[in-house]
């Protein structure tokens, strides 16, 4: 079944249950982390898409105890991300796994270059996540 997933590109980062604790305005993304329980544990993310977004966002707390956040399209065939499990590194969710820093930075696979970070500062319960202007 795992490999059926990688053929086809399915992700396993999920959005969040609650689809109201986050939105976008003026190229900000506003994170509630009470509502987004997914985020609490370290190495946990979800997937954010829609709601005006410019691009899909992968948003982690990562390994580091610090949050990420990417546009959720991997450079080699626009597949979206994962992070990986007890590692400071996201991968691609496709049978090429090419995998990336938390600075976007490429670090094994065939995708010729870096995915998008976006700068992520939390503040008040909540992540202001930085996508344009």
């Amino acid at each position: 079944m795992e490999f059926l997933k990688r053929i086809f590109g399915i992700c396993e980062t999920k959005s969040p249950l609650d689809k109201n604790c986050w939105r976008y305005a003026d190229g900000k993304v506003q994170v509630q982390l009470s509502g987004a329980r997914e985020l609490d544990e370290k190495g946990a993310a979800i997937r954010l898409e829609g709601g005006g977004l410019p691009t899909r966002l992968l948003v982690i707390h990562g390994t580091d105890g610090e949050y990420h956040a990417f546009a959720n399209k991997c450079t080699h065939f626009g597949r979206r991300l994962d992070p990986m499990p007890g590692q400071p590194l996201v991968r691609c969710c496709s049978v090429n796994k090419s995998t990336f820093q938390y600075d976007g930075s490429k670090v094994t696979g065939p995708a010729k270059n870096a995915i998008q970070s976006y700068p992520v500062e939390k503040r008040e319960g909540a992540l202001l996540i930085t996508v344009g202007h």
